[in-house]
């Protein structure tokens, strides 16, 4: 009888948490779609307005520039991702598969990263990008990012698990090494290349201190910025409409991407092991 109980309370458990963390998506598009005007308390109601009308959304896309900061963001994401696919491949493979003197302790510094606080780091890579001229450009928001200590991590697991004879036949075949990195490790590896990436765009997408620190210019603004500096423009209880419009906005490419691709997306952080 308990065995049987068992698996109906994990599925009842689950169902659950699931209810209450879509609670605030819930409100977000009820509170969107209310009609502007009505009687503040209803802005804290979770039921739908029986006339829904899309005014909140056609103010919030009027009142900021939400095409110019979404290109931002993907600009931003796209070109962190890139480079730290490039960085990370490489060094997992040194740390995987090449044997040189003090690998171990040299891959247990490099995992340090993981260890720090974020805020520690703002100052030093705040002073780092302003020497190299970046400040107040995307380029200096992605600076710090280049190299993941995360990814590396991820990599280096999964290089290790590749047979060895895969890279033997490859370099009898005349591959050099960045070939075998590409042709061979990369193919093999790529659940876990899949779930680093939707890690790395989830996070930078959402980043906010660290944008808000290097960039000034309002034509520069990722989705964040922007999003917070149309929040703050918009004052008085029967703005929220408008707040959770934008915030609809800003969410809703991440949450399409979910929805379209969410086995594939389930399947690659099963095969990976990343929880």
């Amino acid at each position: 009888m308990t065995r049987e109980l068992s698996p109906r309370l994990g599925r009842a458990a689950t169902l659950l948490l699931g209810l209450i963390w879509a609670v605030p998506f819930a409100w977000m598009l009820v509170a969107t779609l209310r009609p502007p005007g009505g009687p503040a308390g209803s802005m804290a109601s979770l039921v739908p307005s029986a006339l829904p009308s899309l005014a909140n959304l056609a103010e919030a896309w009027a009142s900021a520039e939400f095409p110019l900061h979404a290109l931002n963001t993907v600009l931003l994401c796209a070109g962190i991702l890139a480079v730290q696919l490039v960085t990370a491949s490489l060094a997992a493979y040194a740390f995987a598969r090449l044997d040189f003197p003090g690998r171990t302790l040299l891959f247990y510094a490099f995992l340090i990263q993981l260890m720090l606080v974020p805020v520690v780091l703002l100052v030093p890579n705040l002073k780092t990008v302003a020497a190299l001229g970046l400040y107040d450009t995307l380029p200096g928001v992605m600076a710090p990012y280049c190299a993941t200590a995360f990814g590396t991590f991820l990599l280096r697991q999964s290089f290790r698990e590749v047979p060895r004879e895969l890279e033997d036949a490859a370099a009898i075949d005349g591959a050099r090494w960045w070939q075998v990195i590409r042709h061979v490790y990369l193919p093999l590896t790529k659940p876990t290349l899949i779930a680093f990436s939707i890690v790395s765009v989830t996070t930078h997408w959402n980043e906010f201190v660290w944008p808000l620190i290097v960039i000034n210019s309002p034509d520069r603004r990722p989705l964040t910025l922007g999003l917070a500096s149309f929040t703050l423009s918009a004052e008085g209880t029967q703005a929220w409409g408008v707040i959770a419009a934008g915030t609809l906005i800003v969410s809703t490419p991440l949450l399409v991407a979910f929805l379209l691709f969410q086995r594939r997306f389930v399947n690659s952080f099963l095969a990976s092991g990343l929880k």
